[in-house]
């Protein structure tokens, strides 16, 4: 453990210079630039798919995953609910958290849940913090299932990671917006796909600019003003799926 960390008036220093070194990069508009471009790169080359949290894949840039685990360990939720599961590696990084922390569950949604994933992450040393929805995340009955397993709980942390679409991620909000805690966040990902070049060509994929998370984000942002877009995450991380994507709830 270093001094800084261990001496109080210290550690409000550091705070106080992190602090203004974020605030910096806010207005770095050449870092910023840069950062955006090696985001497209490592999209194109696929580079966010080569990591794995504790044996499961994890398809998240390792920016990301830093600024989950900070946020998990600042709300310490009772409850995580997650939409898009794939390989299984994001919840159990969600699951690792609330180990750590000592308490929680978190819920994980797919539509297709392959029953190889499924195996790995019920016979995983950490599946008695994880509990699995298959089902499209914005179907009636999938809703219901997670606001029953939401009851009673004070603390409640969404990251939205499944179809991108503007339609589906709005109907995400909507659905499990209003279950996040005050002080508490909903994640949306894969936002940057408005900041992609013009010409760039989604394969296989309904979602593009204009029809993305983003537009879904800005769109229900305009009637839910007990939400606020926390932008100093992204101004920490700048290379993030999520530019405008943390959304923590003021009210």
């Amino acid at each position: 453990m270093t001094y800084l960390e261990t001496t109080p008036t210290a550690t409000i220093d550091y705070l106080a210079e992190k602090k203004g070194r974020i605030e910096d990069f806010a207005n770095d508009r050449e870092f910023r630039e840069l950062s955006t471009a090696w985001r497209a790169m490592a999209l194109e080359r696929k580079y966010m798919n080569n990591f794995s949290w504790l044996g499961r894949p994890m398809i998240q840039l390792p920016m990301d995953t830093i600024a989950m685990q900070e946020i998990i360990w600042s709300v310490k939720p009772d409850l995580i609910v997650e939409t898009g599961v794939a390989h299984g590696g994001s919840v159990i990084m969600s699951a690792s958290m609330l180990q750590l922390i000592g308490h929680g569950e978190v819920i994980g949604i797919d539509i297709d849940m392959r029953a190889h994933n499924r195996i790995a992450i019920e016979t995983h040393p950490l599946a008695s913090r994880i509990k699995l929805i298959e089902g499209s995340s914005i179907d009636t009955n999938t809703v219901n299932k997670v606001k029953r397993l939401a009851t009673g709980k004070s603390k409640i942390l969404v990251f939205l990671d499944s179809n991108h679409t503007h339609e589906h991620v709005l109907a995400e909000l909507n659905a499990y917006g209003p279950l996040v805690s005050v002080d508490s966040y909903v994640v949306v990902f894969d936002t940057f796909v408005e900041d992609l070049p013009e010409d760039y060509e989604w394969k296989d994929r309904p979602w593009g600019k204009g029809n993305n998370p983003r537009t879904a984000v800005w769109e229900w942002m305009k009637n839910n003003k007990n939400f606020s877009i926390d932008r100093s995450i992204e101004d920490k991380l700048l290379i993030t799926s999520a530019p405008d994507g943390f959304l923590r709830r003021t009210a």
